[in-house]
């Protein structure tokens, strides 16, 4: 595909995703001063809807950053954890691990509980841990591992955490808008979310939500940084109706019209038409030969991590495919070998018949240069 070709690039990465033409539009809105009152109007409409997203009511708010999901995780776990407090991280994945380094840099006290990539979260040492150490004030989970494609327990370690009377945030940046989140029922605390994944926005802004309450006590949590305060944030949006600094107005605006068609649709449905998109995937590439990282049981209804075929190696099928109009998504070192099929966003059946005819195509094409070269 050459850089003048118009053609629509169908992402099977994990985001950014194709979103609708409607939310695409609202990039468009016109050209606006963030101190004025239709500035805070938006704000304030993007942050009422992402907390019914989540399952908040009134007693719960969020806040908008400016910045990817890993803006929004970096404010959470720089700010929500007290001088005498220490987090529990449970880590199956490298996203888990994003957290360790974190909350490492700025030197917050923690201990990271380690289970291996692929492996499920063991929750009778979760529990044993919390008992034996009261000085873990913290819990923090990633309840959609992308790195792997594994969902990881919310509600059973939400209940866990609640048990022992321990805040749990929670990494939902792949999971909120097609997964069950639900910040009552799962007894979340903290929650992170970004627009460029399930919620079928432009990328650019990510979302804090959590209690009026558990905000407010953060007045009492000396902070870590200066952009990422999490406490002056929530003091502007929520009680001075501007923003703390200049936000990505145009991209709000997308993630307002997001949000409309998240609602609209339901979590529930999106999340079943994402589980049908994905079902099709892995008949289609097992029908091929395929095999996958994980047990069905343990898949999350948006990522397939998928073994290479033999002798192919990621970037050659990345590259065959994408001329072919379909992108495709690397794995971490820790997982050589493979390679991540996504399907959020606004993916059709048709785009998933082209995906495994490109793939067909692909491999053909890529069989016969191996062929050739061996020849040769």
């Amino acid at each position: 595909m050459s850089n003048s070709d118009t053609r629509r690039l169908v992402l099977l990465n994990p985001g950014p995703v194709n979103v609708h033409d409607d939310v695409r539009a609202a990039i468009a809105a016109p050209d606006s001063c963030h101190r004025e009152p239709e500035a805070a109007a938006l704000i304030d409409r993007v942050r009422a809807k992402a907390t019914t997203v989540a399952g908040g009511d009134d007693s719960f708010t969020s806040v908008v950053l400016a910045g990817s999901g890993t803006a929004a995780l970096e404010a959470v776990f720089s700010s929500v954890v007290p001088a005498n407090g220490r987090i529990l991280i449970l880590d199956n994945g490298h996203y888990a691990d994003r957290i360790t380094r974190i909350v490492d840099l700025h030197r917050i006290p923690y201990q990271r509980l380690e289970f291996g990539w692929t492996h499920a979260i063991d929750l009778a040492e979760v529990d044993r841990v919390l008992a034996d150490d009261p000085s873990l004030t913290h819990v923090a989970l990633v309840h959609h591992e992308t790195s792997t494609g594994q969902l990881n327990p919310l509600r059973e370690v939400g209940e866990i955490v609640a048990r022992h009377r321990r805040s749990l945030a929670v990494d939902a940046i792949s999971s909120l808008g097609s997964e069950k989140v639900d910040v009552y029922a799962d007894h979340i605390d903290w929650l992170v979310s970004t627009a460029n994944k399930n919620l079928e926005a432009l990328p650019g802004s990510s979302i804090v939500t959590a209690r009026h309450s558990s905000f407010t006590a953060l007045a009492d949590v000396a902070p870590h940084t200066f952009y990422l305060d999490l406490h002056a944030h929530y003091r502007a949006q929520e009680h001075e109706h501007a923003p703390l600094f200049t936000p990505a107005l145009q991209v709000l605006a997308s993630l307002d019209a997001a949000l409309d068609r998240t609602l609209d649709e339901g979590v529930q449905a999106r999340g079943k038409r994402y589980a049908a998109l994905a079902q099709r995937i892995r008949e289609g590439l097992r029908e091929r030969g395929a095999t996958f990282l994980l047990d069905p049981e343990h898949q999350a209804n948006s990522v397939t991590n998928v073994y290479l075929p033999s002798g192919i190696s990621y970037l050659q099928l990345h590259d065959a495919l994408k001329e072919r109009g379909y992108v495709i998504y690397s794995t971490q070192a820790q997982l050589d070998g493979l390679f991540r099929v996504a399907n959020m966003g606004q993916l059709t059946d048709n785009d998933i018949t082209g995906f495994l005819h490109a793939y067909d195509d692909a491999l053909t094409a890529l069989s016969q240069q191996l062929d050739v070269e061996v020849g040769a």
